[in-house]
């Protein structure tokens, strides 16, 4: 089950930064500030227990998706997608027409992720992570063609 984060939700989404990000996890402190931000910020709940989120920003008509985790033992069951999908909604109601993200350019999985869900490739930055290695940007309309 998906829906909004709220603020008991803090510890659970820092606990999923650790796992997910290591060295690069999000603290407490920006985990607290990106809900007071009024972002989409929802959480996937696996038998009460929150096992996965994700973070979109929406100014004017572009989203950022900032960030989508599962845990996981939680992985394989299509909450991430499941994620994605009501992160898009919310940010099409939002007034957004597009969705935008960075993505580390060897992170096949996560890739494989954003085409099915569909996002096409439109730029590469070079050395962005702290690491030296690049990421691929990635976009997905929100508006159906035939509105375009």
């Amino acid at each position: 089950m998906n829906r909004p984060a709220e603020g008991r939700d803090v510890d659970a989404v820092t606990g999923i930064e650790a796992v997910c990000f290591g060295s690069e996890a999000w603290s407490r402190t920006l985990v607290e500030d990106e809900l007071r931000a009024g972002r989409v910020l929802l959480v996937s709940e696996l038998d009460g227990e929150v096992v996965g989120y994700v973070d979109v920003s929406v100014v004017a008509d572009v989203a950022d998706l900032l960030r989508v985790a599962v845990l996981p033992r939680a992985r394989r069951g299509g909450r991430a997608a499941a994620l994605l999908d009501a992160a898009h909604d919310r940010a099409a109601a939002a007034g957004a027409e597009r969705v935008l993200l960075e993505v580390a350019a060897d992170n096949e999985a996560a890739i494989g992720l954003y085409r099915a869900a569909g996002y096409g490739a439109i730029s590469r930055r070079k050395r962005y992570y702290r690491d030296g290695s690049d990421a691929l940007v990635l976009e997905r309309s929100l508006v159906a063609e035939d509105e375009r």
